[in-house]
């Protein structure tokens, strides 16, 4: 347990903010320990950092669940059942599957953070989310120290959200995650975003998943700064979703909104709403809305505070609103 702790290396904003208290967790065991002894003091549970705003101190225990491994069962005749502990890279955690040529997360690349928390909010991207591929996830209850079994239903997936970020949130911990992937006969995906240009400047017709994965890769790098070189969480903000009603109404006083129906429903990009309200590329003191994608905020300078960036959001947020009666919600989870 160490004292006084900088979080700074831990979040992939790069913010500075201090643990009273920080721990590293290797097993399910060190793990129920550490909850029976610590009941009444607040508790902060790390992944990758990829998906959190630090916006002051945290007067508690940090804790890295560094929980790792993978295997491997097979299911049928075209599927394996593939489980990763919640410690493990994302990414690194896909390319393992693809050098076995597993198929389904091939357009789930270059995804920060770490499996477990991928279910939390059901994180996906260029058509494919995690419920596509989910088979169920081991976790800790908190309250009882007894470890339970979701399956699919179960979850409640729906857009970047799951029971673990409603009514489940806080009371359990996600241990490990199991996905049910195919061994041939592979669903190729390539009809959402820039895939299928991408895959014609290569000259590429007909795709194999690792294709898929090569092309998510290199349309990601091209658009999204890298973590480890400017601070930023990926997408801040969820896509929003309206009535059919009110997308009409803003397509007469705005011909070149873009809007993806679902239902009665439509999902409005939020990366337009914030481009057209002039946020792309600004920047106030030290944090930016990044110059080739306005859905991302950027610790600019390095030196950003999460207040700074959360205020900064705020802002965003009130000019959507007010030009087009929109709400942007955060997806970035604030501490």
């Amino acid at each position: 347990m160490q004292e006084n702790f900088s979080l700074k290396n831990f979040n992939t904003f790069g913010v500075e903010a201090k643990a009273k208290q920080f721990t590293e967790i290797c097993s399910v065991e060190e793990l129920i320990q550490l909850l029976s002894k610590t009941v009444s003091q607040p508790l902060l549970f790390l992944g990758g950092g990829s998906n959190i705003l630090l916006t002051q101190d945290f007067d508690g225990i940090a804790v890295k669940l560094n929980l790792k491994g993978i295997s491997e069962k097979k299911s049928d005749e075209n599927h394996i059942l593939v489980t990763a502990q919640a410690g493990e890279n994302w990414h690194e955690f896909v390319m393992y599957c693809l050098e076995k040529n597993y198929g389904g997360l091939e357009n789930l690349s270059l995804i920060p953070g770490n499996v477990g928390t991928s279910p939390m909010q059901n994180i996906g991207a260029y058509g494919v989310e995690i419920k596509d591929v989910f088979h169920s996830c081991k976790v800790l209850n908190r309250e009882t120290l007894k470890i339970e079994e979701f399956n699919l239903d179960q979850c409640r997936f729906g857009y970047r959200d799951s029971i673990f970020k409603q009514e489940g949130k806080g009371k359990y911990i996600i241990l490990e995650v199991t996905f049910k992937l195919t061994l041939k006969n592979h669903t190729i995906k390539t009809e959402y975003g820039a895939i299928q240009s991408q895959l014609e400047q290569s000259g590429i017709k007909n795709p194999t998943i690792r294709d898929i994965s090569n092309a998510v890769i290199h349309i990601r790098k091209s658009k999204l700064p890298d973590p480890k070189e400017t601070g930023n969480a990926g997408s801040f903000f969820k896509n929003p979703t309206i009535p059919s009603a009110q997308f009409e109404d803003l397509k007469l006083r705005f011909p070149d909104i873009q809007g993806y129906p679902n239902g009665n429903m439509v999902k409005v990009p939020a990366g337009w709403l914030i481009e057209q309200c002039g946020w792309k590329g600004k920047q106030i003191g030290n944090v930016a809305s990044h110059a080739l994608q306005s859905l991302v905020i950027i610790n600019a300078t390095g030196n950003a505070t999460g207040k700074e960036i959360f205020d900064f959001s705020t802002e965003i947020i009130k000019s959507v609103k007010e030009k087009f009666g929109i709400e942007l919600e955060r997806e970035v989870n604030i501490i």
